[in-house]
């Protein structure tokens, strides 16, 4: 499963109608909005890269209201939930 994250910029009224827009397209898993040079980020979760491209450049980049995007793909996950799971037997 390749994760990526995507930084994006909206025309400055319509933040929620985009983040609406964008949550509904396949391969994308969760929309945020957040505080910073950035209005929304998007959490892309995808097969292959194909699929990631098909996500981001053909259908999220191209959403009415979207301005600016910057991806960033993960490499690795680091997260006590992760750990937590890995580590768990069951015998509690």
């Amino acid at each position: 499963m390749i994760t990526a994250f995507v930084m994006i910029q909206t025309v400055a009224d319509s933040i929620p109608e985009c983040a609406q827009k964008i949550s509904e397209l396949d391969g994308i898993s969760e929309v945020y909005s957040v505080a910073g040079d950035w209005d929304l980020i998007a959490i892309a979760r995808v097969r292959n890269h194909e699929d990631l491209a098909e996500a981001i450049a053909n259908r999220l980049s191209k959403v009415d209201g979207v301005v600016e995007t910057t991806t960033h793909i993960a490499f690795r996950a680091y997260s006590q939930h992760d750990l937590d799971a890995a580590f768990n037997l069951g015998l509690e």
